[in-house]
């Protein structure tokens, strides 16, 4: 469906462009996990050997055994450096999320480095930044960030930890919305994956519920804003696994190296439905690029 109109310790993927540049925005320091591609692909076409596509599903036919994550870092004291105007079209993505966008960031930054578009993770542990804990206190600090990188796209992935009414969530949207579109950019709302929940989300729970509620009010009364339902993705609950294959984490929130890499296949396109002059890049082009060993992937 698509509707038209943590503390702040982070750990960011770079892609294509001018990565340093980009760095200096967000603030962190990043690890480029994708080669170096040569062209830019020209259109999607066959999956490579470790992947099959079927039903709709990427599927990963082996994925490297995940670690714990580490190497958090927090916000930095100095200001970010403002970049040029990004360029037309999907040019200069900045994602936010939690850290459930923090392990989907992965693939995506390989995607668009192959692509040849700019791309920087915002994702932090504990939270969006944007409504919920921890959002009064970074939020003007993620604006200023976003001001900065002038990006063309902001995509935010609501997150596990986007709690308050449906009136605070609307309201932190559209302040999204308006930060963005003061930067010159566009913003895509993506829904988070199901959850399971337990005893830390569970009095949150209805919450999270109606948080699509507030972001598709907010994207139907923008033309800079759309709502991409990753249902497609997800289904409506969570399911750790896929065609026989670890999809989810066993920590029933986060995903693994094969639902992030299905995500990726599916954002790309909703992506090109939005930027008619953006082809995604062949799956080939990123899917065995290295990130799947990422320590972002726990209990996979």
């Amino acid at each position: 469906m698509r509707h038209d109109r943590d503390t702040a310790a982070d750990r960011a993927r770079r892609g294509g462009g001018s990565v340093d540049a980009m760095n200096d925005i967000t603030g962190r320091t990043t690890t480029n996990h994708a080669t170096n591609h040569a062209t830019t692909a020209t259109a999607r076409g066959p999956l490579p050997r470790l992947l099959t596509l079927g039903a709709g599903a990427l599927l990963l036919a082996s994925t490297a055994a995940c670690s714990a994550p580490g190497g958090a870092g927090e916000w930095p004291d100095t200001a970010p450096t403002a970049l040029d105007a990004s360029g037309p079209g999907l040019s200069r993505v900045v994602l936010l999320g939690d850290s459930v966008a923090a392990g989907q960031a992965t693939p995506l930054h390989a995607a668009f480095g192959s692509a040849g578009v700019e791309f920087s993770s915002m994702a932090s542990t504990g939270g969006g930044n944007v409504v919920g804990p921890n959002s009064e206190e970074i939020a003007a600090e993620v604006a200023d960030r976003i001001r900065s990188a002038r990006p063309s796209t902001v995509i935010y992935q609501i997150t596990t930890y986007d709690w308050g009414t449906v009136d605070e969530q609307r309201d932190a949207y559209g302040q999204l919305l308006d930060t963005v579109t003061a930067a010159g950019g566009k913003l895509v709302l993506v829904t988070m994956p199901p959850i399971r929940g337990d005893e830390f989300y569970e009095p949150h729970l209805d919450e999270l519920a109606h948080a699509t509620e507030a972001a598709a009010e907010v994207a139907d009364a923008s033309d800079d804003a759309i709502l991409l339902d990753a249902s497609e993705v997800w289904g409506d609950e969570f399911r750790r696994e896929r065609d026989g294959n670890v999809d989810r984490s066993s920590d029933g929130t986060h995903t693994c190296p094969q639902g992030a890499a299905r995500w990726t296949n599916w954002l790309l396109g909703e992506l090109a439905d939005t930027y008619p002059d953006f082809t995604p890049p062949a799956p080939e082009d990123w899917a065995d690029t290295g990130w799947s060993d990422d320590a972002e992937f726990v209990g996979c």
